[in-house]
């Protein structure tokens, strides 16, 4: 996951569009806080849909009631593709015997031709991410796994056009330009954003204890059992992939296989510092060899001039003069330590251009990214990250190793402090470290992993294969937060392996490495420094 302060709160739907297949797009899950437009505090907030209408929840509808309707997406002229879009009724919390009813979206492609396999079940990534909400751009994409069986997408609950989407708008205040970013301000700023939050919901006959990983599981179980499947295929992106693993852990029985990347285990909701940093270093030593970089790049590499900026701002904190884009006028940001390791992670290609930019004292850009965050503004949160992440939370092992990690000297802690500070406050109960230490499984999965990937580092895969003795890993070198799509389209010939797979459970040949195109990364908007330059 990236950081809650990322923005402010993790998933929501700026991400909708990155993560809308089989992380067709190497992609961040990016903030939660939406512009102006944002509903009221404290309403449910249904979305827009293909329809233009909203599903709420209706005391008309019996859990496990299914609703389909025949649809047809038109891609072009030439083009029509014939699906079902439908909505499964499911409790809010299976826990309470009056819970209210919540509807859940899905859409359901059949086999190209009757094939007798699984159905491919596809989990998006977030918490807070909809592949319904992007179908047009999703199905083209998702027709290739027909091949193996039927296809179904499965919304997430409280984040779904066919039920709810469950939001808080507030109005975010503004902070000082004239200081640094303290992660101890922003953790108590999040607390108290998450009371708030919280207590707009009170009354208004909203479960929130209702939205853990664990009731998603369950949803997808309830919907394989509506549409008459016995077994089912999983596959599943970042959130998508732990969400498969919490199937996998609840009902190994109804799942014959597994094909998970950008993965995410169960106890490794929080990033590893050095897992991150470790793809960092693996795009910079290819990005030090890039003739356009090459001048740019100081003696002892990108590594060097990160540490170097971290040296020079816990000295002093630097201003920096940029233009503000409301009003045009001049003002000066403030730009200190944990603001830089706030934003160090960046991914390729444009990683290098941004450290290389610091380290040779430009920091006009970085500043004007940081003023925008600063601004007071209309904001909306998407509560499903937060209410599914500090739910799961990790052991207090993994925790404390994550404390005493070295590369958190460079990153800090933003990526979990905020939700470890709010966990007490969210209603959504804790799932226990029971559930979240790995166990032994004979289901085979194949996990594709990018070992460039900065959000859920591939350390992960080589940590969580040790459970899967009929697991396979296929690691995409320069590959970013979910693969599939560039395997599928550069390796054909892997991909029909994976097919394969998927129909019949074959795994043969199968590559241990695939090597992607090296990108082309982004240069300094700035002339290269002469060669004895030095900040």
């Amino acid at each position: 996951m990236c950081s809650v302060f990322d923005g402010a709160i993790r998933g929501g739907l700026l991400a909708v569009g990155l993560l809308w297949a089989t992380a067709v797009l190497p992609a961040s899950m990016a903030s939660a806080v939406q512009a102006a437009s944002a509903p009221a505090a404290g309403t449910v907030s249904p979305g827009s849909q293909p329809a233009s209408q909203s599903r709420p929840a209706s005391s008309s509808h019996k859990a496990g009631e299914l609703v389909v309707e025949p649809t047809q997406l038109v891609i072009s002229a030439s083009e029509k593709i014939d699906y079902e879009l439908g909505t499964l009724y499911v409790p809010e919390n299976r826990g309470n015997p009056n819970s209210r009813i919540i509807g859940l979206g899905f859409v359901r492609i059949k086999a190209a031709a009757p094939t007798n396999s699984p159905p491919t079940f596809h989990l998006p990534g977030g918490p807070g991410n909809s592949y319904l909400m992007v179908l047009k751009n999703v199905i083209p994409n998702m027709l290739t796994y027909r091949k193996a069986g039927d296809v179904v997408l499965v919304d997430q609950r409280g984040f779904s056009t066919r039920g709810d989407i469950l939001k808080y708008s507030y109005g975010k205040p503004e902070e000082p330009l004239d200081q640094p970013a303290s992660l101890a301000a922003a953790t108590a700023a999040y607390v108290k954003l998450a009371r708030e939050a919280v207590a707009s919901f009170e009354g208004k006959n909203i479960d929130l204890r209702g939205y853990t990983v664990k009731e998603c599981a369950e949803d997808v179980n309830d919907l394989r059992k509506a549409l008459g499947y016995d077994k089912i295929s999983l596959v599943g992106v970042s959130f998508g992939s732990q969400w498969s693993f919490a199937i996998m852990r609840l009902h190994p029985e109804i799942v014959a296989r597994a094909l998970l990347s950008g993965v995410e285990p169960l106890d490794y909701g929080y990033d590893s510092p050095s897992g991150v940093c470790g793809a960092m270093q693996r795009y910079w030593k290819e990005a030090q060899q890039d003739k356009a970089l090459q001048s740019y790049v100081p003696e002892g590499g990108l590594e060097a001039a990160a540490r170097e900026v971290l040296k020079r701002l816990e000295s002093s904190p630097v201003k920096a003069a940029v233009k503000d884009p409301q009003g045009g006028q001049a003002v000066t940001v403030t730009l200190g330590k944990e603001d830089f390791q706030r934003d160090f992670v960046r991914a390729a290609p444009d990683g290098p251009a941004f450290l290389l930019s610091l380290y040779h004292g430009h920091y006009d850009a970085w500043a004007t990214t940081v003023l925008a965050k600063r601004r007071a503004r209309q904001a909306a949160m998407t509560l499903l990250g937060p209410l599914v992440d500090t739910s799961l939370g990790v052991t207090p092992k993994r925790l404390a190793q994550l404390k005493a990690d070295p590369a958190s000297g460079l990153l800090g802690q933003w990526n979990w402090d905020g939700y470890v500070a709010s966990a007490e406050i969210w209603p959504t109960a804790d799932v226990g470290d029971d559930f979240r230490t790995a166990v032994q499984t004979p289901i085979p999965v194949i996990f594709a992993q990018g070992d460039w990937d900065t959000q859920t580092p591939v350390e992960n895969t080589l940590e969580i294969i040790k459970s899967f003795p009929n697991g396979r890993v296929i690691i995409a070198e320069r590959g970013g937060h979910g693969v599939l799509d560039p395997i599928a389209r550069r390796f054909p010939k892997v991909w029909d392996q994976i097919l394969d797979f998927l129909r019949a459970g074959d795994m043969p040949d199968l590559p241990d490495r695939v090597t992607l195109p090296l990108p082309k990364f982004t240069v300094p908007n700035f002339p290269p420094p002469g060669s004895t330059v030095r900040p």
